[in-house]
């Protein structure tokens, strides 16, 4: 992988800066599938949009022949542009060759483009990326650089170099990099100057294939930002979460994609729209745990954005309007999610700011923020003449909010502290039946390769394949007594795993030692018994997960928990 470059950490923080204070940007899915718009011969096809030839395995020929319907005259980029700026957002990624191998830009080596394929006749990304940047956003281009379901030899998920469901399928996969994707990607790269590539599915790429085409992008654009999907080994500039939220975020760069119905491609019969709260919150959860958010909207094959989409850009712009200060260049919550709503920060060693996305606006009028440091006051974003008092205690600072939630979705709380922020410890509560359950997400990891995986509502310690890596609870113990240590599991069969309770600022309380049987799948979690322990007096406690090194295989566990006895 020597086409990657060493690039120093200020240099990348400096090529980074604007991405990392944009926090959202519009995604568009757009192509010849928004002809048939889900629907083929008479059947709505299950799944994405865009994804309707692969899905029904229509014949290339079948499918060129969608592009004769493909005529977006009432396309005006000038109007998605002016959008996406009223939406808030600061930057615009478009696909300008998706899956089925179809360019949205006129390119030299291939007739199946928007150019010469389709009555419209014109080039779709040239207007686009002047619009966009007239509009003072960064312009974004997707590019899929191995899969393509229409020129020979591009790859299709699920099968192997060379194989497909028609004759036209047939060829090399290098071949089809050296003649089809590497001169495409030199053309978009000069033509369009893209701030971002988004490559997608790397199915067939090898390292020695990747660096191909990273060769060419480090040739061309080297100050460009890239995501992780070109495959090969290269992790690009940023990860990207589809669909979903993590659910502590990540400890490096990253972008949740997401649709605002169920499909990126326009589907004439998928009215399954996210609500407007849905989505702003969707971008303050996101932004509180550090990552970016790319919304989709799939246009038609007229050119225009579904009006439910263009409601809701609008309305998503009318709250940032008002309340971009707490999204724009903000860092991530320095304190565990509160139950009232989210955290977004800007740190500094004199005062900082902690914005307090208030979603439930509480009968009592208090929310806590368990920080250490010294409140300085705290005002509505919104009316900064409207201020409320604020005090320090054990558990942090509280914040007495007075009257009726002025925002039915988030308002927005400005907190102003004295230096940086100083999160105090979560303490995983007793229940009221005695057990203590040790959720993912109130872990603290160690180690070089252990994260939260979050598959929709469901997390688990996971990428556990380092025996050094350890995940870690405290807990408060108000009903001592006897308890059986338990963990759900997903683990081939001989893994040792390891659990040791301290008391806190104390010593050792006790080891334990297990084998775990084999559970036959990564999903297939199982419930086991590490063995028990007895805590004889009430306080604060340590829990500790850790494999045994002598027999380590990778694992995953879903949750663990003190059963009192």
């Amino acid at each position: 992988m020597s086409a990657v470059p060493v690039e120093r950490e200020e240099e990348r923080a400096a090529r980074m800066a604007w991405w990392r204070e944009a926090k959202f940007g519009l995604f568009i899915h757009w192509g010849v599938y928004a002809v048939p718009a889900g629907v083929y011969k008479g059947e709505q096809i299950d799944g994405i949009g865009e994804w309707i030839m692969h899905r029904a395995r229509i014949p290339v020929t079948e499918y060129k022949e969608y592009a004769k319907e493909f005529n977006p005259v009432e396309y005006d980029p000038e109007a998605w542009a002016l959008l996406a700026k009223e939406a808030g957002m600061k930057y615009v990624v478009i696909t300008s060759k998706h899956h089925d191998g179809f360019a949205l830009f006129d390119t030299a080596v291939s007739d199946w483009d928007v150019v010469d394929a389709t009555p419209y006749g014109k080039d779709l990304i040239g207007p686009l990326a002047e619009a966009v940047r007239r509009q003072g956003l960064k312009f974004g281009l997707y590019y899929s650089q191995a899969q393509d379901w229409t020129h020979p030899g591009g790859s299709k998920a699920g099968m192997a170099d060379g194989d497909g469901w028609c004759e036209e399928h047939k060829g090399s996969f290098d071949r089809y990099l050296e003649e089809i994707a590497a001169p495409q990607l030199r053309e978009i790269l000069t033509k369009f100057r893209p701030d971002i590539l988004w490559w997608d599915t790397p199915h067939l790429m090898t390292p020695e294939r990747a660096e191909r085409l990273f060769r060419i992008v480090q040739e061309l654009s080297p100050g460009i930002i890239t995501n992780n999907r070109l495959g090969g080994g290269y992790g690009g500039d940023f990860s990207t979460p589809e669909q979903y939220i993590p659910a502590t975020g990540l400890n490096y760069d990253w972008e949740t994609c997401m649709t605002m119905n169920r499909t990126w491609g326009y589907k004439s019969y998928d009215h399954d729209w996210k609500s407007t709260e849905t989505l702003i919150r969707n971008l303050v959860d996101i932004v509180s745990k550090g990552g970016n958010y790319l919304l989709n909207v799939g246009p038609t094959a007229r050119g225009t954005i579904p009006e439910p989409s263009v409601e809701r850009l609008r309305e998503i712009g009318r709250w940032m309007r008002q309340n971009g200060e707490s999204i724009y260049g903000t860092t991530a919550s320095p304190v565990r999610r509160p139950e009232w709503g989210r955290v977004t920060t800007t740190v500094a060693d004199d005062v900082s700011t902690l914005y307090l996305h208030v979603f439930e606006w509480p009968g009592d009028g208090r929310i806590n923020v368990p920080i250490a440091n010294r409140p300085i006051g705290a005002v509505l974003l919104t009316d900064p003449s409207r201020s409320f008092e604020v005090a320090a205690g054990d558990d942090g600072v509280t914040v007495k909010l007075q009257g009726r939630a002025p925002d039915p979705i988030d308002s927005v709380v400005v907190l102003k502290i004295a230096g940086r922020p100083v999160a105090l410890p979560y303490y995983v509560p007793q229940g009221e039946d005695g057990a203590v359950l040790f959720d993912p997400a109130d872990a603290k990891l160690a180690g070089g390769r252990i994260r939260i995986e979050s598959r929709g509502s469901e997390l688990s310690l996971s990428a556990w394949t380092d025996s050094e890596d350890r995940a870690e609870w405290l807990f408060d113990v108000t009903k001592p007594g006897l308890f059986d240590v338990n963990v759900a599991y997903a683990a081939p069969a001989g893994t040792g795993l390891v659990a040791e309770v301290r008391k806190e600022g104390g010593g050792l309380v006790k080891r334990l030692e297990a084998g775990l049987e084999g559970t036959g799948g990564e999903r297939e979690y199982r419930d086991a018994s590490l063995g028990r322990v007895e805590l004889p007096e009430a306080g604060h406690y340590a829990l500790s997960l850790f494999p045994d090194a002598s027999r380590w295989t990778p694992a995953k566990v879903k949750s663990a928990v003190l059963k009192a006895l």
